[in-house]
């Protein structure tokens, strides 16, 4: 009878503890209109619990009695803003093992670049582009012995993952340096390549300004797999110890409801925060847009003025529950951007992996898109590059080139597909661009063909030959080149602009050039080969040897191997399967 009144006793607590523990979500009703945005975030912060220690005593108790009796509450409907204090997590709430589903990654359609005709569309304008997740990211596949799709591999990305040693300004009155380069392309000589670089200026860490960080971090069931949740815990632990007193630290988690795992906190409390990272685990759907809303919440509650503010969103991109439709992800980032906090989103893990989606909001939320594969590339993001990653002194760079038809017959630009601006854009103070931080690099390539080289691609007109009319253009000029930046804090564009001579062109180009020509051919042959000519793999992979030059981090002998990967997996493609005799 005592055993019979202890299971009774055990089995109300367990019951009890599924309708008013902290762990269920607690919902929150519907608002009344959009129009209380504002008001909500407000409330938000006020409806989150901070579990006290005593507190957090007697949920373990209940949740053990849960576990011990297998009890299953019934499922509670979604809530349209349902957020939490994120429970301590125990042995009795490990996360369940979830089987990783067929392929599902998703990337963004897109075409090459086509060729231009000059005398037809003398100008190209497109926007800067810092993001390198297209290149960790197929370097992950390469690894594993898995050729990748062709729409995963964007030139750009690809060309920016490397530093060609731009030279830097001469000082702060303006943000960055432009320069180029031009010589003879390596896969036509009779066609040329113009290499557009820009380096911003460099600061000291010690010197950079008050830094209000979120950590949005994923902990869905998704994300239960080594190179997800736990890679980006030891990613961020990474981060951690560079961090100072007048700094401030959140961490957000998002799987079916938000939850604040840790307030505001000052940077130095380096055990603090580790501990709070320490203590994440995986399980459950993921409700990404109560997540994000969330985050910025608490952005707005320690905003740094004059500092940096940043949302550092990290996840495998399946958002599956809440606001899931990508518009109005990219509609909510693109809101918040304009009270001053960035977006930068992290990308882990594989097989479910939503590039697309990934890349697009840190493009709307004036941030940068990387992709982690690996612990070492964990400290090249957070650590090495964190002052590009932080600070930004640029906002919104807009390149044009107008070229001179009575130079130059056909161009094509290399990548930035999904960069691309209308010609009237340029001008426009209210159209969004890319953002550059300290110490960061820029590099583009155009491919030209001269007048009269014989090297044409596209096929004369019928009704019309194509070219300039006569005496109009300065034939001394290749091109001109323009540039628009705004400085952080203003709305209005500075412009920057120098012609490119004919005269410029060498025949020895340096290190950096010949190396990003192999890079974006390499990008190339994974999408198909259709742009290069006939240089072979060989070529393109003789060409990186020789021009790898001062390689501090192994990361261009790194770029060799990985070639000798691709063109074996091409082959392999490419090869006539046999037929069997009868």
């Amino acid at each position: 009878m005592q055993s019979r009144h202890l299971s009774f006793s055990l089995l109300a607590i367990a019951v009890l503890a599924g309708c008013h523990s902290s762990p269920t979500v607690t919902e929150s009703p519907a608002s009344a209109s959009e129009a209380a945005a504002a008001a909500a975030d407000a409330a938000v912060l006020e409806r989150i619990q901070v579990t006290s220690s005593r507190e957090r005593t007697e949920q373990k108790a209940l949740v053990r009695a849960q576990d011990a009796y297998a009890l299953t509450a019934p499922a509670a409907p979604p809530a349209p803003m349902a957020y939490r204090m994120a429970p301590q997590p125990t042995a009795a709430m490990a996360a369940p093992q979830w089987s990783q589903p067929a392929n599902t990654e998703k990337y963004a359609s897109r075409d090459d670049n086509p060729v231009h005709r000059a005398s037809e569309q003398p100008v190209s304008t497109f926007s800067i582009d810092v993001d390198t997740g297209s290149y960790s990211n197929v370097r992950r596949m390469l690894r594993q012995g898995v050729r990748p799709p062709a729409d995963a591999v964007r030139a750009e990305e690809f060309i920016n993952y490397f530093d060609y040693r731009h030279p830097q300004p001469l000082d702060r009155k303006q943000p960055f340096r432009v320069t180029t380069e031009l010589a003879p392309a390596p896969w036509n000589a009779q066609r040329q390549l113009l290499m557009i670089g820009i380096k911003g200026y460099d600061v000291p860490k010690s010197t950079l300004p008050p830094a209000n960080l979120v950590f949005l971090i994923d902990t869905s069931g998704s994300m239960d797999s080594p190179d997800k949740l736990p890679l980006l815990k030891q990613a961020f632990s990474l981060l951690v110890p560079q961090l100072r007193q007048q700094d401030r630290v959140s961490i957000v988690v998002y799987a079916g409801s938000a939850g604040l795992v840790l307030p505001p906190t000052p940077g130095d409390r380096h055990d603090d925060i580790l501990a709070a990272l320490d203590r994440l685990q995986a399980g459950g759907s993921t409700n990404g847009g109560d997540g994000i809303r969330l985050a910025y919440s608490m952005a707005k509650q320690a905003f740094a003025k004059d500092g940096v503010n940043r949302v550092i969103l990290a996840t495998d991109g399946d958002f599956n529950v809440g606001t899931i439709g990508q518009d109005a992800l990219e509609t909510l980032v693109a809101d918040q951007r304009k009270s001053g906090i960035a977006l930068t989103t992290l990308g882990f893990g594989q097989g479910n992996y939503n590039d697309q989606l990934a890349e697009r909001l840190a493009d709307v939320g004036d941030g940068n898109h990387a992709y982690i594969d690996t612990p070492q590339e964990a400290r090249k993001v957070l650590v090495d590059e964190m002052q590009a990653t932080l600070l930004t002194i640029a906002r919104d760079v807009k390149i044009q080139i107008e070229f001179n038809p009575s130079a130059v017959s056909e161009y094509r630009l290399i990548g930035y597909e999904n960069r691309l601006l209308k010609r009237e854009d340029f001008a426009n103070d209210k159209v969004d661009a890319g953002d550059i931080g300290a110490g960061h690099e820029v590099t583009a390539l155009y491919e030209i063909t001269p007048v009269n080289s014989g090297a044409d691609r596209l096929p004369p007109l019928r009704y019309g030959d194509g070219k300039a009319p006569a005496g109009s253009g300065n034939t001394d000029e290749l091109a001109h080149l323009r540039l628009r930046y705004k400085l952080p804090g203003q709305d209005s564009s500075k412009l920057i602009q120098a012609p490119i001579l004919r005269s410029s062109l060498t025949r020895n180009p340096g290190d950096a050039l010949r190396f990003a020509s192999a890079v974006a051919a390499y990008a190339d042959l994974l999408r198909g080969g259709s742009h290069i000519d006939q240089w072979s793999w060989d070529e393109v992979i003789d060409t990186a040897r020789r021009a790898q030059g001062s390689d501090r981090f192994g990361l261009r002998r790194e770029f060799v191997e990985l070639m000798e990967q691709g063109r074996q997996m091409v082959a392999r493609d490419n090869a006539t399967p046999a037929i069997a005799e009868k």
